[in-house]
């Protein structure tokens, strides 16, 4: 007796196996072939690879910026320090008119007859109008390097606002509808629209980190000029304030003598 029920067609099984036959090599796995999967799986971490890449641009760019900013700040309180050396020197020269001034009376004060003169014929000094201070003014390379820094914080704010918190997934601002505008023949990647836009926007990012390294060198050398011209202004004012004690200290002993 027959397991089939009577409507059974028996060529319709073979039909099933010849199916099962042909879906056997693709493994059933969305009708990819091996080769296919492992391209895919490739293609996967290229992307990966990419994304992670310009994330890790980005990342650099916010980091040279931060440097940029200390940068600038400490070259700006390396010009503030220039201008309290000004200003010091400028007390040492009063400093020094006011001693020889007082020098000039005891010489006088110790003789009778220039006691008396002065006495009868002594005018109040008329001293010379202060000088207008004279602004300070800090090597010329680091004030270009400042400037340059200065505006481009400006212009790095405007276009990397909240740069850590940015989303770059999907490469960044670069959507997946962006077009690839290099002008280079099509390539290894002219079917990927995706990966061409994380290679164009990871090119931009390292010209924008080699602009930014640059502008870090420059204010490196001018605040490197800045202290080695500080550095002879100081050994100069050291030497005036061994010589002004010096004066002093005789100044002292000459007024003990009268």
């Amino acid at each position: 007796m027959s397991a089939y029920p009577k409507n059974h067609n028996p060529f319709a099984d073979d039909e099933d196996e010849e199916g099962a036959a042909d879906l056997g090599p693709r493994g059933g796995s969305g009708g990819l072939s091996e080769a296919q999967r492992r391209q895919q799986q490739l293609e996967q971490e290229v992307m990966r690879t990419a994304d992670s890449a310009v994330k890790s641009s980005y990342r650099s760019i916010s980091l040279i910026s931060e440097s940029e900013k200390i940068g600038t700040d400490t070259a700006e309180e390396l010009v503030r320090q220039g201008e309290a050396l000004k200003r010091t020197e400028r007390m040492l020269d009063n400093m020094d008119q006011d001693l020889k001034t007082s020098e000039r009376h005891i010489n006088s004060i110790k003789s009778v007859w220039g006691g008396i003169v002065n006495y009868f014929k002594a005018k109040p000094e008329t001293k010379p109008p202060p000088e207008e201070p004279v602004q300070y003014k800090p090597s010329s390379k680091l004030q270009d390097a400042l400037a340059h820094s200065k505006m481009q914080e400006q212009n790095y704010q405007a276009s990397h606002p909240n740069l850590r918190k940015l989303d770059t997934s999907g490469f960044g601002a670069l959507g997946p509808e962006t077009e690839y505008s290099s002008s280079q023949p099509d390539g290894a990647y002219s079917k990927n629209k995706h990966l061409r836009a994380a290679h164009e926007q990871l090119d931009n990012n390292l010209d924008e980190m080699s602009l930014g390294l640059a502008r870090l060198k420059n204010l490196g050398l001018g605040m490197q000029t800045e202290i080695e011209s500080q550095d002879v202004t100081l050994d100069s004012l050291i030497n005036r304030v061994d010589g002004m004690d010096i004066k002093i200290q005789t100044t002292n002993k000459q007024l003990k003598k009268l």
